[in-house]
């Protein structure tokens, strides 16, 4: 009988003290990488939160302008947008030539808004009335009027938005339209 009994306590096995201790040093690694992924995604969520906003001011700001007539009968071409900004739509007198800020060339040959230069009437600071955390934007346009000196027969709009102050750099946002009659 003694037999049966040591042979039965033999197949009965726990976890061994170092087992155990390796064990729960791989799921302390795990845990606290997890916990180092949670900053990062708040920190990128924000950033897109800012990006995305951005980006629909400046389409929403860039149809307000080609929305407007190419030749409106005052000169300078001018609108007050729904922000009440005064907004400048070129100079028909200056035909193909940039009337506005300063624009630069990417490195793709894309036109991108130059925001070391502004040009008054064509640029303005704009706070999202919505964003809790007062985030605060600096958009910048220029306009190439195509036409005979007096009369415009299309507009081309090169808009920019970035964010002002924060921490960190945001890549800034240009956008590039044209209207025709």
């Amino acid at each position: 009988m003694q037999h049966r009994s040591t042979k039965s306590r033999d197949t009965q096995r726990g976890f061994s003290l170092l087992e155990m201790l390796l064990a729960t040093v791989i799921l302390l690694v795990g845990l606290v990488a997890i916990a180092q992924l949670v900053p990062a995604s708040i920190l990128l969520n924000f950033r897109n939160r800012t990006d995305s906003s951005a980006l629909v001011f400046a389409q929403r700001e860039l149809d307000q302008m080609l929305a407007q007539p190419l030749n409106p009968g005052f000169n300078p071409p001018s609108f007050t947008d729904t922000y009440s900004n005064l907004c400048y739509l070129g100079n028909p007198a200056l035909p193909n030539q940039v009337v506005g800020t300063n624009i630069l060339t990417s490195v793709n040959n894309t036109p991108v808004i130059d925001f070391t230069s502004s040009v008054s009437n064509y640029n303005f600071t704009y706070q999202d009335p919505t964003d809790p955390s007062g985030t605060t934007y600096d958009v910048r346009w220029a306009v190439i009027t195509t036409g005979n000196g007096s009369t415009a027969s299309s507009k081309r709009f090169i808009l920019g938005v970035r964010q002002s102050g924060g921490s960190g750099y945001f890549q800034p946002i240009t956008l590039d339209a044209m209207v025709s009659k």
